[in-house]
């Protein structure tokens, strides 16, 4: 069998990974992040969508839904006050079909993908630098 048959014939019956799928990543991505990085998120919440509702891309002027991979919605601890009204959980939103658009563009693997967006998200939030940011994502690999 030519090389080339093994790999066609794993991707025959392959389909998109699916948002459980997205939802396993996600959980193992931040499973590895180190334990000092996931304290600074608190009870962080990630969900996995198909893409931003439109409101969110309005807000953020986006004039297409792929161009938006990720969004942390909440307050940062630096940000968080006792006396203020208890606001919903942070969240982290991963977006799926931006996030598969770009992978099919990109050498990036899906779950180091998966990892970066997260990272960043939460990392630009509270302020990290993208030296920070990259050093928390190779702790992770």
């Amino acid at each position: 069998m030519h090389p080339g048959n093994r790999s066609a014939q794993y991707w025959r019956d392959r389909t998109a990974p699916t948002l459980a799928d997205f939802e396993a990543l996600a959980a193992a991505s931040w499973d590895r992040l180190p334990a000092q990085f996931r304290q600074l998120c608190g009870d962080l919440v990630i969900r996995v969508e198909d893409f931003a509702l439109d409101e969110v891309l309005d807000e953020l002027e986006l004039e297409s839904p792929f161009d938006l991979m990720g969004l942390y919605q909440g307050v940062s601890l630096a940000r968080q006050s006792v006396s203020d009204v208890a606001p919903g959980p942070n969240m982290v939103f991963l977006y799926r079909r931006a996030i598969l658009d770009y992978w099919a563009e990109n050498e990036d693997t899906l779950g180091g993908l998966v990892t970066h967006v997260l990272v960043h998200e939460i990392g630009h939030h509270f302020g990290l630098s993208d030296d920070d940011m990259y050093g928390i994502e190779r702790a992770a690999e």
